[in-house]
């Protein structure tokens, strides 16, 4: 579904009274009025007016003036009002009371979360299956007299066999995806290395590197380049009621796992998991061995702890890829992910 038919599903639901604010909490230090800076996302400025940033599609509220209340821009003013004893936040634009629709292009409009962080992961394969990249075309030596081969430079390749492509995508292979219950293989990591036009083609035939994210080594796999326009915009939301979890990886090298980070979860299209579905992530209770118990080697799983939040943003069939909106402690792989 595109992004623009989403808004508009999402516009006309709050404009039937379809959606309606239920346990809306607001954040008890919320301001009565905010203007929206360059820089804001959407996530940030409903975390000040509301204890659940995720809600924040009950409460916008449609005033004449404003085309589309999901689309807000630095300088808007947003102010808590309530109707019918419910709250809602109005956005108003230009000072002026008068129905008018202001033009303004999408690409001005703050996003819903910092994009920065995602935008690598957004139109590159992630998730890849067994055999899938081993029947890949694959760097067989660099082109050039050069230690690190990146950007600029040019690489030899095996397995290009069709000349309808021009144009591919570099992936380092990456370790096997497993739910850590089932010991089910969901998919295999694809690390995206960096992207270049074919220059000749042939066997090996030359690829000119124009973007690289880190180097690009031998044995290295190619699949054609996604061309397709990744989402900007989404509809954060809860994740249904009984979904369960755990976080499985954690991409592009990082060691700890805090706000931000871009993280891989044992669900995906088969189990409801949706774009903009958030979650709650727990830190798994350590088992310990109770020292004071009269019985020897007695032991207690301590409890859950509640670490933050994680948003979906990208789905496959088994697993998806969400950014840590929230950390309040410290998280790790194979954590829990729950409904919120």
């Amino acid at each position: 579904m595109s992004i623009k038919k989403l808004l508009g599903m999402l516009l006309a639901a709050l404009l039937t009274g379809s959606l309606v604010a239920a346990d809306v909490v607001l954040n008890p230090d919320h301001p009565d009025r905010y203007v929206v800076v360059r820089g804001d996302t959407l996530w940030d400025i409903s975390a000040r007016f509301l204890r659940d940033p995720w809600m924040w599609p009950e409460v916008w509220y449609v005033n004449p003036q404003v085309g589309n209340p999901h689309l807000i821009y630095p300088g808007d003013v947003l102010n808590l009002v309530y109707v019918d004893g419910q709250p809602r936040i109005q956005v108003s634009r230009d000072g002026r009371l008068s129905p008018r629709i202001r033009e303004e292009s999408l690409e001005n409009a703050i996003p819903t979360i910092p994009l920065d962080a995602i935008k690598q992961f957004l139109s590159r394969a992630l998730v890849v299956q067994d055999g899938e990249l081993e029947a890949a075309p694959y760097v067989v030596q660099s082109a050039d007299e050069h230690v690190v081969t990146g950007a600029g430079d040019r690489v030899y390749v095996r397995g290009i066999d069709s000349k309808d492509v021009a144009l591919f995508d570099i992936f380092e292979p990456g370790g096997a995806y497993i739910d850590p219950d089932t010991d089910e293989l969901l998919g295999y990591e694809a690390i995206f290395v960096g992207t270049g036009p074919v220059q000749r083609f042939g066997d090996p035939a030359t690829i000119k590197l124009t973007q690289t994210t880190r180097e690009v080594r031998v044995g290295d796999r190619l699949l054609p380049a996604d061309r397709s326009e990744p989402a900007a915009y989404f509809q954060p939301h809860a994740s249904p009621p009984g979904t369960d979890g755990h976080i499985i990886s954690v991409l592009d090298g990082v060691s700890q796992i805090g706000q931000f980070n871009v993280v891989a979860l044992d669900l995906g299209e088969r189990d409801g998991i949706e774009i903009g579905h958030v979650m709650r992530i727990f830190q798994r209770g350590n088992v310990i061995r109770d020292t004071v118990s009269n019985k020897y080697g007695d032991t207690v799983r301590l409890p859950d702890e509640d670490a933050g939040l994680v948003m979906v943003f990208r789905t496959y069939e088994k697993v998806s890829f969400g950014l840590v909106m929230k950390a309040t402690r410290a998280i790790h792989i194979n954590d829990f992910v729950r409904s919120p």
